[in-house]
């Protein structure tokens, strides 16, 4: 993550869609919402959709509202892509209009220069957008054999939390969003404000990524 520190607010955009994992979503989240307490400025967090429509997540348990639509957001520093059930994923995969909006318009910010940060099966949801071709990548264990049959031209690795590309990151399952968000902050603002958060979550921090 490039270091902005002392410039401007980072704006990171969480994408939200049908089915979104809920901790794949709030776990990131929260880690940047806390930097920007502990921070402030530092951090700008907003959802963006397809629309401003409500979205609903898992298993139809609540809906959220995006901040913005993916036509009219704030041009994102950073995007991070929560991950589904991995049927929703696959599913995604073969949905044209999916792919044609929400992932080209990912794809055209990572290609402008946006970091693209993938929570668990949010990686997967790449595999057609070019975006981790020539990677070292992981994802969600159930879904590790799919990523490397879908992106050959990708280094898919096995038993790591995050993998670090520059500007582009992907973690393995869920909880691992947290860890990699940690380390981002960490990058960004130093280890006092990963020990900062860790205390405020009460939470067993696990660092290995690669």
């Amino acid at each position: 993550m490039k270091d902005v520190r002392n410039t401007k607010t980072v704006n990171v955009a969480f994408l939200v869609y049908d089915q979104v994992e809920v901790l794949d979503l709030n776990g990131p989240l929260d880690v940047f919402v806390k930097a920007n307490v502990l921070y402030p400025g530092t951090y700008n967090c907003y959802t963006v959709g397809t629309t401003k429509d409500p979205v609903r997540v898992e298993a139809n348990t609540m809906t959220v509202i995006p901040t913005y639509d993916i036509k009219n957001c704030l041009k994102p520093d950073m995007i991070v892509v929560p991950g589904a059930n991995p049927e929703y994923v696959m599913a995604y995969l073969q949905d044209d209009d999916f792919q044609n909006t929400v992932l080209k318009w990912v794809k055209d910010e990572y290609d402008s220069g946006t970091v693209v940060f993938t929570i668990c099966t949010g990686g997967m949801l790449l595999s057609k957008t070019g975006i981790l071709a020539g990677h070292d990548i992981t994802t969600h264990t159930m879904l590790l054999d799919a990523l490397e049959k879908y992106n050959p031209e990708s280094s898919v690795k096995r038993g790591v939390r995050y993998v670090d590309q520059g500007q582009l990151v992907t973690t393995a399952g869920i909880t691992a969003g947290i860890d990699a968000a940690l380390y981002l902050i960490g990058k960004h603002l130093g280890q006092k404000a990963v020990d900062a958060i860790v205390k405020i979550f009460e939470y067993q921090h696990t660092n290995s990524g690669k």
